[in-house]
């Protein structure tokens, strides 16, 4: 007799990896994009650099985990937020189509507006 094995092991590993994106690499670009740049404390890149970066492939594969990680770091706290905040534990097929899915969504929506970038 076997057990069913779990997924949940692969989610909490992408719940951590997102939040280590999320806490460490979002609060840099905000700071750059969001601070630094407009208010003229840092010089910002020009458009030519900036489109030949986000052209290199390893550029967009980083782009690609930094968009995907966080998503799925949201779905899996959104997620027992549901179970634990608001009780619903009885909707759990609902629930976890609606956030892992909303997760698979935008990653694949991410990896198509970069794979089609020029």
């Amino acid at each position: 007799m076997s057990a069913k094995r779990s997924n949940e092991p692969f989610l909490w590993a992408l719940f951590s990896a997102g939040g280590v994106v999320a806490a460490l690499l979002m609060p840099i670009l905000l700071f750059l994009y969001g601070l630094a740049f407009p208010l003229g404390w840092l010089k910002p890149p020009d458009y030519e650099r900036t489109l030949r970066l986000v052209g290199h492939p390893v550029t967009r594969l980083v782009l690609f985990v930094f968009c995907s990680l966080p998503l799925f770091h949201w779905a899996h706290r959104f997620r027992f937020t549901l179970y634990d905040g608001l009780q619903i534990k009885h909707l759990n097929e609902v629930i976890n189509i609606l956030c892992y899915g909303g997760a698979i969504v935008g990653t694949l929506l991410a990896g198509y507006l970069l794979w089609n970038l020029p």
